[in-house]
């Protein structure tokens, strides 16, 4: 296992992962009738994170298939996948580009990057958790990490929404995105 310590944390050698799709979730939640929430996820993405030798010039890309949209009810993963939301035929691809690494404090740290959402593209600061390198029982170099931010989603072009008769809207406009996540290191 190439693992190393640097400022007191257990980190991967320099080098390529990738997300493991068997141990990483996509997520978001939102309001719903501002009263409750809705949580989905996407069911299928790639990312690509190399770590530097110097682990805060470090690198994030992720491609989310807007069209894998999933929510748990078909008749609202499809609404969303509609030109009112995310456009998926127009816009089939969300990106995430991380810029820089800043505000480190133990294993947390801010990743500053640039969402793409309907070609709109916005900077946005992903809150992350490093939880530590280790190697699988198959033999290959991983390690875990959570993530969050929260987006207006208005400021991308989904500005779909109705009007309840007891007063505010059917959906919030901040989206909170939340990924759990493994990365496994390529060959």
């Amino acid at each position: 296992m190439s693992i190393r310590e640097w400022q007191g944390l257990k980190v991967p050698t320099a080098g390529e992962f990738a997300l493991d799709k068997a141990h990483t979730r996509v997520g978001f939640v939102v309001k719903h009738m501002m009263v409750s929430k809705v949580r989905g996820h996407f069911a299928d993405y790639e990312g690509k994170i190399v770590i530097a030798e110097n682990p805060l010039e470090s690198s994030v890309d992720v491609v989310i298939k807007a069209g894998t949209i999933e929510t748990g009810a078909a008749d609202r993963d499809n609404h969303l996948r509609s030109d009112d939301f995310l456009s998926a035929d127009k816009f089939p691809e969300i990106t995430f580009r991380s810029k820089r690494v800043s505000d480190l404090s133990g294993n947390e740290f801010t990743l500053v990057g640039d969402l793409t959402i309907r070609d709109v593209t916005k900077e946005v600061e992903l809150k992350v958790e490093f939880n530590g390198a280790a190697n699988n029982p198959w033999g290959q170099e991983i390690f875990g990490f959570g993530a969050e931010t929260e987006i207006d989603r208005e400021e991308y072009g989904l500005t779909w929404n109705q009007a309840l008769e007891t007063g505010g809207v059917l959906v919030g406009k901040k989206v909170k995105i939340e990924i759990e996540g493994e990365a496994v290191r390529q060959a």
